[in-house]
């Protein structure tokens, strides 16, 4: 079993990510998805991941 980490901080640019890889990969165990948001000063940060267990 192995797991491959993406980490964008734009939900697009973490979709096509996560596509190419799957394209690659059909031995797809799970896929666990994870937005965080952070403030810095007047600025929201978000944080789009995705882990992927995979044999």
């Amino acid at each position: 079993m192995k797991v491959k980490i993406f980490d964008e901080s734009h939900e697009l640019d973490l979709e096509e990510k996560v596509n190419e890889f799957l394209k690659d990969n059909k031995n797809i165990i799970d896929i666990k998805y994870q937005v965080s948001i952070a403030m810095f000063s007047e600025e929201q940060i978000y944080c789009f991941s995705a882990m992927i267990i995979y044999k």
